[in-house]
């Protein structure tokens, strides 16, 4: 019976409402009631699965009610297995990998994951990488289905993968590369660079997320190459896992700002280059496709790691119309400006007071101490500072499509 008072019956209809009303005090009562109810059963459900199900003496399972789904018995593969059946898959230019890798400070081998899969799993969970969730891809304070640095970094990853597997490179490199390319950015986009390139002069998100934020993570040699050569203006990545990243970095950008941009209303779809639509589609799906194509048979045809003319000549005519109508444009430059001040206040705040920063992020270096920390803020939380250290008012802050 529908929650009711006494022997009322509760019509069908929306959510929350019932075409009769005899008493709105015991329904409400009585919804409350439901809602405890199932909330102490589902409560009781989820602490009763605490030690899992015992499946014979040794063995526990996750499931009450699992089926009884036999792998084995078999002779798993350990690091050196995998390696060994690795080498005979990748192509012949492919990195393979090797023992525990070429790291600053050495480390034993694992005994299950190659070194690149270790890097891969460090950077997944390293406070780095969550922090992007909270850093700008184009918009400040992005809507709900807009793209933050973490969503682009696995849009990447996504890109990268599909080529690389395609191309029987080493994928846990790749994946590793891609996930982690981005881990060196501020907060507010690329306008971060040139507010912290007033104290560390050539300030590049890429070398630093190398050779500072990753440093901790004891990254190996081609991981780090890989991070910090993915932007087009540095050199090449010594590894073709590393080429490939830079080439998926700029495909999924030029694909998925387009598309935010679109539904945020600063463009309309059929504002796209003709020779965009034409070649690559008008949707991120069939552009991505396009490229991604493009790319694996020119490597498999070539042996080098590159677009074709045509493919190369569309994909640098979207960056361009981008650039025009997204990053340049007056809103974006006001928002970058508005970022370069915030973050270059708080560089000279945390320099002159090098107390006012945690323990751990202290060391000789005033200026890099306070150009680490600033560099590894989200925009939310560097927008607090500007407003509890500085006294900023609101109207200073960069403002995002969500703030008006």
């Amino acid at each position: 019976m529908p929650v009711g008072s006494g022997d009322e019956r509760v019509a069908p209809g929306p959510i929350g409402r019932s075409s009769r009303r005899p008493c709105r005090g015991s329904q409400a009562a009585g919804r409350v009631q439901v809602v405890e109810d199932h909330l102490v059963t589902r409560a009781d459900r989820w602490a009763a699965t605490m030690a899992g199900r015992r499946v014979g003496a040794d063995v526990r399972q996750a499931h009450a009610d699992g089926f009884e789904i036999r792998v084995g018995p078999l002779e798993p593969l350990d690091r050196q297995a995998r390696e060994t059946a690795e080498d005979a898959v990748l192509a012949s230019g492919a990195t393979r990998a090797n023992g525990a890798g070429t790291r600053a400070r050495h480390e034993d081998a694992d005994p299950w994951r190659t070194c690149f899969e270790r890097d891969r799993d460090r950077i997944l969970h390293s406070s780095s990488f969550r922090r992007l969730a909270g850093k700008t891809q184009v918009f400040i304070f992005p809507a709900d289905h807009q793209r933050t640095r973490l969503t682009h970094a696995l849009e990447v990853a996504q890109v990268a993968t599909a080529i690389g597997r395609a191309c029987r490179l080493n994928v846990a490199l790749v994946e590793a590369i891609a996930l982690g390319h981005d881990c060196g950015h501020g907060p507010g986009g690329h306008a971060s660079e040139d507010a912290l390139g007033l104290f560390v002069p050539g300030f590049d998100h890429a070398v630093w997320g190398a050779e500072v934020t990753a440093a901790p993570l004891n990254l190996c040699a081609e991981t780090l190459d890989g991070i910090r050569n993915h932007s087009w203006s540095r050199p090449s990545p010594a590894t073709p896992e590393g080429q490939v990243v830079g080439l998926a970095d700029r495909v999924a950008y030029c694909a998925h700002d387009l598309e935010d941009a679109v539904h945020a209303g600063v463009l309309r779809s059929d504002d796209l280059p003709a020779d965009v639509a034409e070649r690559c589609g008008t949707t991120r799906s069939a552009q991505l496709q396009a490229w991604i194509t493009d790319i694996v048979e020119t490597t498999s045809t070539t042996g080098l790691v590159g677009l074709s003319d045509w493919a190369a000549d569309a994909l640098a005519s979207l960056r361009q119309f981008n650039h025009e109508r997204i990053y340049l444009r007056p809103e974006s430059r006001a928002q970058a400006d508005a970022v370069i001040a915030m973050l270059r206040a708080l560089v000279e705040h945390y320099v002159a007071h090098p107390d006012a920063l945690p323990e751990s992020a202290q060391s000789q270096d005033r200026t890099l101490d306070a150009v680490a920390y600033v560099d590894g803020m989200t925009d939310r939380f560097a927008c607090s500072q500007a407003v509890g250290l500085l006294g900023w008012p609101a109207d200073r802050l960069p403002r995002g499509l969500d703030l008006g």
